[in-house]
């Protein structure tokens, strides 16, 4: 039932989110640009296109990279650092902010959307099947 209401909830966040693309920048002045959080797996810059820059858990500008700057948990860059004091922000295409991207739930100004609470409880498995979650979540 839990996953059911999960799902609902899911599918009706990504449909409001659809209508407002949504980016994540980081590094120490968020210049870095690090992909689109909510557009298609079949965009170039979407961080869940595997074969994309963003979405290439090799790739050292993705935040599913384990090892690079902005997807290793100890950096402070990167989203799922528990400390992290500098992690990536949210923003839409006229640079509105909507959060910081962290698991660091103490940190002020925290993305608490419904896409940013599942990333943050489920970065793990994700980063082993970024397309696959992308279904499960917007599909």
């Amino acid at each position: 039932m839990q996953n059911k209401l999960h799902f609902l909830t899911f599918l009706l966040f990504s449909i409001i989110l659809s209508a407002q693309t949504l980016h994540i920048y980081g590094g120490s002045s968020h210049d870095e640009y690090l992909g689109c959080l909510n557009c298609d797996s079949y965009d170039k810059n979407s961080i869940w296109n595997n074969y994309g820059t963003y979405g290439n858990s090799y790739n050292t500008k993705s935040i599913w990279n384990s090892y690079g700057t902005y997807g290793n948990e100890y950096s402070s860059y990167s989203p799922w650092n528990n400390y992290a004091s500098n992690p990536p922000i949210v923003v839409d295409k006229n640079g509105n902010f909507y959060g910081y991207l962290t698991v660091n739930s103490y940190k002020s100004q925290r993305a608490n959307s419904s896409l940013a609470s599942l990333l943050y409880e489920y970065h793990e498995l994700i980063k082993k099947d970024v397309s696959g979650w992308y279904n499960k979540i917007f599909k």
